[in-house]
């Protein structure tokens, strides 16, 4: 590599790391003039990434986005990062997703040097995950909801309670949740005057409002912590209470994004109690936290178990 491409690579890697650089601290970071800062941004601009020239006292430098994607530089940590990601969102609860998270982990395990691809494909064969079913949501609606609570503008969609009743929603979006395989959506409900949480696979068609509005403070500040209350206070028709053979410290956080409430019963067990609709989605709930359990309500749970434990008995011994 010459003295002049790989100088480039690191301007580029620069221009990414953040949003705005004067010029002469890229200057100072690359060890050249000025003079060659403003030549390799030209060349970089024929290359197709778009940088923009800042005005003012110094000026600087901003790479934006373009009407194509230009090659990404990565550091070791952060592909590592994007692979493992990729590797999760294969099984996540997007429509469309799977299948595009495959196509884009294959490119880029294509393009790893040989270390790293040690590095991901050792960690995708160490790990396990319970695949679970689940409501698919389509990638569009949640980019529309996502850039309305950036953007703090008003949503408007149709809504399906879990007892069937249809209405339409005028809310102030706060935040995505994504609990387990469902997302839910944090809003201010503007006809309610009152915070709400939307299961997000029930809502239909999300659209601006066309009105802007000034953010409210959260209950709590921390919206997976409100969602999962409101899970967990909400009248459902399945209700479990379960012993974990786990000290509560070790498996709090799990239980911040898988729902439940957490109560300790001396310093290596302690009891769970959540909720659901589907027996088969509480009974992946509590597996999920990856420790013995036992279960003392509802007895329909328990059977549950059984069942499933039954067939993947089965299935281990046909593939065995």
């Amino acid at each position: 590599m010459t003295e002049t491409s790989g100088r480039l690579l690191r301007l580029l890697s620069l221009l990414q790391a953040r949003r705005e650089w004067p010029g002469h601290e890229l200057a100072d970071r690359l060890q050249v003039s000025g003079r060659t800062i403003r030549r390799d941004i030209e060349r970089l601009r024929e290359l197709g990434y778009p940088v923009d020239a800042l005005t003012g006292p110094a000026g600087g430098y901003r790479l934006h986005a373009g009407t194509a994607m230009p090659p990404l530089l990565l550091d070791d940590d952060e592909a590592v990062a994007i692979a493992v990601g990729l590797r999760t969102a294969a099984g996540a609860s997007v429509t469309g997703i799977e299948e595009t998270s495959v196509r884009a982990l294959v490119k880029l395990e294509q393009v790893l040097p040989s270390q790293l691809r040690r590095r991901v494909n050792a960690l995708g064969s160490a790990t396990a995950t319970l695949p679970a079913g689940g409501p698919t949501i389509d990638p569009e609606w949640l980019t529309a909801i996502a850039g309305a609570c950036r953007d703090r503008e008003r949503l408007r969609f149709p809504y399906r309670s879990r007892e069937g009743v249809e209405s339409r929603r005028l809310v102030e979006p706060h935040s995505l949740v994504n609990l387990g395989r469902r997302w839910y959506l944090v809003a201010w409900d503007c006809d309610r005057e009152d915070w709400r949480t939307f299961r997000v696979d029930r809502l239909e068609r999300p659209s601006p409002a066309g009105t802007r509005f000034a953010p409210r403070p959260l209950p709590g500040g921390d919206p997976a912590a409100y969602v999962a209350d409101n899970l967990s206070a909400a009248a459902t028709r399945h209700n479990a209470r379960v012993t974990l053979y786990a000290p509560e410290a070790e498996i709090a956080q799990r239980a911040a994004y898988l729902g439940g409430t957490l109560a300790p019963i001396d310093d290596r067990t302690c009891e769970l109690r959540l909720s659901d609709e589907s027996i088969d989605w509480l009974a992946t709930r509590i597996a999920m936290f990856g420790v013995e359990f036992a279960v003392h309500e509802p007895p329909e749970l328990a059977a549950r178990l059984l069942e499933l434990a039954q067939r993947f008995t089965r299935a281990a011994g046909a593939n065995g």
